[in-house]
């Protein structure tokens, strides 16, 4: 038995570890790699606080998913030691497979792959290195174990993924509207049929939660300042990658390189366990890196973009509730190649036109199922007097155009 470690969160205290194979696993490399991906991807542009990383986030949930297999064991449910490690492992891992700044680069290194299937792939070479130890976390993590429960916790509308990165970014970015009970949620949760429910009395605190995930999302995560600095790294790393297979030599680290030159997708590359290595060796600092590199590039698209970056001078952006005009987007675009002396083609490098869509609640992803009184089991949308179940499960769509900004 080993001695218990203790690490101090500045969000939950303190963080016992008292299993070894689960300290082994924070302390392999493939884990370490998380301090060096930030959560928020580049949110720290508006929110100077929100500098936390995967790292940290792990953990929380780690610990979130204790307190929640304690809670039902005291309820009754039959989770064994076994079990109650695979889960903790599970969420451990979960986030293990996402690339440099998080989400904003996931589908730009690489295509077609979602960081959940990298996920896996890093908790099977753990598995192999750790004589077969993570089996029941991959069950869970895939949703092949019997106790759904255990997968719902990892993965689901109300999981413990999603009560930490809630507290946790509303506490680094200080936006004090997305604070959540958690402890209220974690007490009111409970097990039927195999299936996560939530207690009746807590249901004003899954409502608070829910407008808490829509407030931190408009304000946070989708906030356009932060949606404009990321499209703006998606396409300096995409000039990157086009000037690369012209035959132009950028200079950045062997790791980015690999994911630069080849086109890395599930379709048509075998993401083998070399590739995996090469990306457990990609983190932010090798972005961050050649970026300031790239600030000096003869291509002045690939230099404008980089310096835009580093001095923070975004390019002016766009929000609305209905699409653009193609007239707007053509007369912006005209300009661009007029003030850059650039082709119509290479515009597009130096322009963003997209559209974001948010849900409160999508029934038709999972569900919150509310334990009632008599021990029904409804669904949120129908046990909840307080909203309205179409405006919950409507789509929020908004639409957004970015280009730089005239001098």
């Amino acid at each position: 038995m080993m001695k218990q470690k203790v690490i101090n969160d500045p969000v939950h205290g303190f963080i016992a570890v008292n299993d070894p194979l689960i300290y082994q696993i924070i302390e392999h490399p493939f884990f370490q790699r998380l301090k060096r991906i930030k959560q928020l991807g580049l949110t720290d542009f508006v929110y100077p606080g929100a500098n936390h990383t995967r790292f940290h986030h792990a953990l929380g949930a780690y610990h979130l998913m204790r307190k929640a297999l304690f809670t039902l064991k005291q309820k009754g449910v039959e989770i064994t030691e076994e079990e109650e490690r695979g889960a903790q492992i599970a969420i451990l891992l979960h986030d293990i497979g996402h690339g440099p700044f998080s989400h904003t680069l996931e589908n730009t290194l690489i295509q077609d792959l979602a960081h959940e299937k990298i996920s896996l792939m890093f908790m099977a070479k753990l598995n192999a290195i750790f004589n077969g130890q993570l089996d029941v976390a991959i069950r869970i993590f895939k949703d092949e174990y019997p106790k759904r429960f255990l997968y719902q916790l990892v993965s689901g509308q109300l999981d413990v993924d999603r009560l930490d990165y809630l507290t946790r970014d509303s506490f680094f970015t200080g936006v004090s509207e997305g604070v959540i009970n958690y402890n209220r949620l974690i007490d009111m949760m409970d097990v039927v049929d195999n299936e996560m429910v939530v207690e009746a009395k807590g249901i004003y605190s899954v409502e608070k939660f829910l407008i808490s995930r829509r407030i931190m999302y408009w304000q946070v995560y989708l906030h356009k300042t932060v949606i404009c600095a990321e499209e703006m790294l998606v396409k300096l790393i995409l000039r990157a990658k086009h000037l690369v297979n012209q035959g132009i030599v950028l200079e950045c680290s062997k790791a980015l390189m690999f994911f630069i030159e080849n086109e890395v997708n599930q379709s048509n590359f075998e993401f083998d366990e070399r590739t995996l290595i090469r990306y457990s060796n990609l983190d932010d600092i090798d972005i961050l890196a050649a970026i300031k590199v790239w600030m000096n590039s003869e291509d002045k698209i690939l230099a404008h973009l980089a310096n835009c970056l580093v001095n923070r001078n975004l390019f002016k952006i766009k929000l609305q509730d209905h699409q653009f005009e193609e007239e707007e987007i053509s007369a912006i675009r005209n300009d661009i190649i007029k003030r850059f002396g650039v082709s119509e083609k290479d515009a597009e490098y130096l322009l963003i036109n997209q559209e974001i869509t948010s849900y409160l609640y999508n029934p038709k992803h999972a569900k919150i199922k509310i334990l009632m009184k008599g021990g029904k089991v409804k669904d949120f949308a129908d046990a909840s007097d307080q909203w309205s179940s179409l405006a919950m499960q409507k789509a929020v769509s908004k639409y957004y155009c970015c280009y730089p900004k005239k001098n």
